[in-house]
């Protein structure tokens, strides 16, 4: 995506859709050898349904138990060979083990959140910088109020960055005691799937270079609307010498 190695930790179903996902992170360079394939198990798959006037989208989506993976599944020389380590919420515990791997060995974690779950709390204390989306930190903390939600967060988890992400209206985040909000770039949003995948992975990159969290979150914004230009995720996330290219063009603005 923007010139990172990565590496994938989790689970294939042992059907054709597995092995479609397989071939398809194996063709982008992503590194597949710490996964593993659960016998009898279909592999997770989604249904995405795009509105055609806004770009706003609906997932359907279905996933088999067999796919969780436990904390003793979590492979600890896999997770601490990276420079960052990036986690979501969806197996909350396996996270935490990899995210305490992670901060024991010295490396960065980052987290995209949507949603909470039980062990929420235990793995928020193990994360650097939280990526959320706009519903969580309020159902979390219980605070209406985003700003005074983010801080509540950044203050209990002890994390330096607390950010949630608003759409086209880009983001707001608490960030080492103040807070900052971030507007969106102009973009003609044609498909907004993948957009938070393309926010939470830009930013990771961006992070990991060593920008300050302010400047890493506003070129995830601009990287994030960007991907909604195009149909699908993949094929519409752009490469370095494009991104770069439109970075030094809109942040003049």
């Amino acid at each position: 995506m923007l010139g990172w190695r990565s590496r994938y930790v989790g689970s294939f179903g042992d059907d054709e859709l597995g092995r479609l996902s397989k071939e398809s992170l194996t063709a982008h360079g992503v590194d597949i050898s710490a996964t593993r394939t659960v016998t009898g198990a279909t592999n997770q798959f989604a249904v995405i349904l795009v509105d055609a006037r806004s770009g706003d989208r609906t997932v359907l989506w279905d996933r088999h138990p067999a796919l969780t993976m436990e904390p003793a599944d979590v492979p600890k020389a896999a997770v601490t060979s990276g420079r960052l380590l990036l986690v979501d919420c969806h197996e909350t515990a396996a996270a935490t083990q990899a995210a305490r791997y992670a901060r024991e060995a010295g490396i960065p974690t980052v987290i995209d959140v949507e949603k909470v779950r039980a062990g929420i709390p235990d793995l928020l204390r193990h994360i650097d910088a939280i990526i959320a989306a706009e519903e969580f930190p309020t159902a979390l903390t219980g605070h209406e109020d985003l700003g005074r939600a983010l801080e509540a967060m950044g203050r209990d988890f002890g994390a330096g960055l607390v950010c949630v992400t608003l759409g086209d209206q880009g983001s707001l985040a608490w960030c080492n005691g103040r807070e900052i909000r971030t507007r969106a770039f102009p973009i003609d949003c044609v498909d907004s799937t993948g957009a938070g995948d393309a926010f939470i992975g830009s930013f990771a990159v961006f992070l990991g270079e060593g920008l300050p969290e302010r400047d890493a979150v506003r070129r995830a914004n601009l990287y994030a609307g960007l991907s909604t230009t195009g149909v699908g995720t993949q094929k519409s996330f752009y490469d370095r010498a494009r991104f770069d290219a439109e970075w030094a063009a809109r942040s003049k603005s």
